[in-house]
């Protein structure tokens, strides 16, 4: 297949994959911009509406593990059928919200749960399944990239819905759209069939062969480790640029570009990852873009805020964004090939939601203690640091003792 054309069947399903990717990104990461409307409807600190984001990352993060498990088994169509029910619940729940028990339960567990069914961890198994290793990183930047794209979209849709419609209003249009994702997924059904050959089944003991080995993986483990941080910055900002920017006295449209500049640039960013670590190091690759995120976030804090440095961070980091995406999941295929990569993937995504529960959540506490964002600022300065160590001993070789397959 390297050398020869996809089949047209190929691609509706890696558009229709795209496609999915947008809407499910594009929706959650908007939820920045409801934050100050959240807190002046209904009296609520940050600290209170943090933690309901915070929980939909969490939840994300351990429902994207059962959600990997069920892809894995029962096909990835049924599973995004049930996330995008879940979602557009959890948009609904949110639109009329007066108690914090219905935020919790609706911008944090269901939608979480909907964003788990949805998003990466689903989504880009099924379409690494349907080409060759040669293709493989480049479908997983491409994949990546969508969702980015889905930022630039709707962050700036989402502001204006707001203004249209009131925030209350937003959420009920967003949750209506969200119902597309339904239908999108029924070209991903051509990825479910068992990824063994012909005559042969997969062997239940290549499964927990497959889990034994990634249990004593260091290098496994330290990609993991190293996730965490990779959350940890990007729920951060989704959340509380808008309003860090809007207490800096920028106008919400700033945040909402802010937002959606990131997703654009990030475009470029995740297909640019995902070629170039086809052909060099993904740990490599990694690194530097975690040195890349450190050196950003210093300078943003150094130099005096004005728009030029907004829009100049938001550039940057959303070419930093979700670069990490092809490489980590690259990693993961490389050494445990793909019949289990959405469970694999799925822990290893475990690792990066609980740095999102951590960015979101400290954020918010943090800023209603001291009444300001620095302290999380210079904590993602920090943390850069510390991953670029713990990826350097990563070993990108394929993991050996795997039974993948017994004849039927």
């Amino acid at each position: 297949m390297s050398s020869a054309r996809l089949p047209a069947a190929t691609w509706w399903l890696i558009l229709s994959g795209c496609t999915i990717l947008m809407l499910s990104f594009g929706f959650r990461s908007s939820f920045g911009l409801f934050v100050q409307p959240l807190d002046e409807a209904n009296g609520w600190g940050r600290d209170v509406i943090g933690l309901a984001l915070a929980i939909q990352n969490l939840a994300w993060g351990v429902i994207a593990v059962i959600a990997g498990g069920l892809a894995d088994r029962f096909g990835s169509v049924r599973v995004i059928l049930a996330g995008t029910l879940l979602y557009a619940l959890g948009l609904w729940l949110t639109a009329g919200v007066s108690d914090v028990w219905v935020l919790n339960a609706g911008a944090g567990l269901l939608v979480g749960a909907g964003v788990a069914g949805t998003a990466f961890g689903i989504v880009l198994p099924a379409m690494a399944r349907v080409v060759d290793e040669s293709r493989r990183q480049m479908v997983l930047g491409i994949g990546t990239a969508a969702g980015s794209m889905g930022q630039f979209l709707l962050a700036p849709v989402a502001q204006g819905l707001i203004d249209w419609l009131g925030w209350s209003g937003a959420l009920n249009a967003m949750a209506l759209m969200s119902l597309s994702m339904a239908l999108l997924a029924m070209p991903l059904a051509a990825s479910d069939r068992p990824a063994a050959p012909a005559g042969q089944v997969v062997s239940p003991e290549a499964f927990r062969d497959t889990l034994r080995l990634a249990r004593g993986h260091a290098s496994y483990w330290l990609l993991t480790a190293g996730f965490f941080v990779c959350g940890f910055h990007l729920a951060f900002i989704t959340v509380h640029m808008p309003p860090f920017l809007m207490d800096a006295g920028f106008d919400p449209e700033v945040a909402a570009w802010s937002i959606s500049l990131i997703g654009l640039f990030n475009v470029a960013g995740a297909f640019l990852a995902g070629v170039v670590s086809g052909k060099v190091s993904k740990r490599l690759v990694l690194i530097g873009i975690y040195g890349g995120r450190a050196v950003a976030i210093a300078l943003f804090m150094l130099l005096p805020l004005s728009l030029t440095t907004v829009l100049v961070f938001s550039c940057v980091m959303g070419f930093l964004w979700l670069a990490t995406v092809p490489p980590t999941t690259g990693l993961v295929a490389t050494m445990f090939g793909t019949r289990y990569m959405a469970t694999l993937y799925g822990v290893v995504f475990l690792s990066h939601q609980l740095g999102s529960f951590t960015g979101v959540w400290l954020g918010g506490w943090l800023y209603e203690t001291t009444g300001t964002y620095n302290v999380v600022w210079w904590a993602g300065v920090a943390l850069s640091l510390v991953t670029m160590a713990l990826h350097w001993p990563i070993r990108e070789t394929p993991v050996t003792g795997i039974r993948p397959t017994a004849v039927a």
